[in-house]
């Protein structure tokens, strides 16, 4: 009996020996956590990086989603025109990974016009060729809708970017001006301003804190962007440094070029919709002046006839 409490209180013991180092084990933070924070250029690691505990519905799905990515790839094609896209849109994820969430969004309207379908299989049932054609149109739609998704989604980044640009570029000038070197003064901006066209610049002046040159740093930022300022202005950024030609000049005069190329575009994009500005005027305040302006009269009319 007692070699019994023995054993028993020795598995006892060393339970929770285990129990104890595995809870220290979990509540000590982890080594990126603790050596991140001091560097600076770095950007920090989400949690997505650490593996984490795969659910069941991705343990059972998660093959059939890939198998779907994999046809959807087969059958569309342009994986370089998607990397290029995902770059320029600054979605940090790999083309498999937008495959599978265009066939997310297939499957969801698919389920959509299903449930439609079904519903309008119990008032009608000699519909179910109709529904059936249906139902794979919206996959199909489901699937092209997430690309579209993605080309606007560029579209508004860049945007973005061409509003943020000749301010950034002013602040850079100014710094640049006031002697200081051209990292520093990229620091200091990117350091004092937010958006997307600072996000760019943080991923240049992290690479140039990592070993990469200045000029091939901004070459790369001229490559990966796909708005022709943003090109030109890296571009010529980089040669001004390489050749020792004044930086504040050639910024200041990339930041007047983004400005004057804006109001052209504001000028072309009033003259293209000329006709629709009209459609308030011709429709909404010529018959209101016209009302105005007769129905006084048609009213001394009627009294005088009356």
């Amino acid at each position: 009996m007692t070699a019994w409490g023995a054993l028993l209180g020795a598995l006892a013991g060393a339970g929770l020996v285990l129990v104890g180092v595995r809870v220290r084990a979990i509540v000590r933070p982890p080594l990126s956590d603790r050596v991140l924070p001091w560097l600076r250029d770095l950007p920090a690691l989400s949690s997505t990086s650490s593996p984490e505990p795969v659910s069941a519905a991705a343990g059972v799905f998660g093959p059939v989603l890939r198998s779907a990515a994999e046809m959807v790839e087969r059958t569309l094609g342009g994986a370089a025109s998607v990397r290029r896209r995902l770059e320029r849109a600054g979605i940090d994820r790999t083309v498999h990974e937008f495959r599978i969430e265009q066939v997310v969004w297939g499957l969801g309207a698919f389920a959509v016009a299903a449930v439609w379908a079904l519903l309008r299989a119990f008032a009608d049932p000699s519909s179910i060729v109709a529904s059936v054609v249906l139902c794979v149109t919206a996959l199909v739609v489901g699937v092209l809708a997430r690309d579209n998704r993605l080309s606007s989604q560029v579209k508004a980044r860049e945007r973005r970017m061409l509003e943020e640009f000749p301010t950034l570029a002013e602040l850079l000038a100014l710094a640049v001006s006031a002697g200081e070197s051209p990292v520093v003064a990229l620091e200091r901006v990117v350091r004092r301003s937010g958006g997307e066209f600072s996000r760019e610049l943080a991923r240049v002046l992290a690479d140039i804190r990592t070993g990469t040159p200045i000029g091939t740093a901004f070459d790369a930022l001229a490559s990966r962007t796909g708005l022709p300022m943003v090109a030109r202005f890296a571009a010529g950024l980089a040669v001004a440094i390489e050749r020792g030609t004044p930086l504040a000049d050639v910024l200041h005069a990339q930041a007047a070029d983004v400005r004057e190329a804006g109001r052209r575009e504001l000028i072309e994009v009033a003259a293209r919709k000329e006709i629709l500005m009209m459609v308030p005027v011709v429709f909404l305040v010529l018959p209101t002046t016209v009302l105005f302006a007769f129905y006084p009269g048609l009213l001394g009319l009627h009294l005088v006839t009356s």
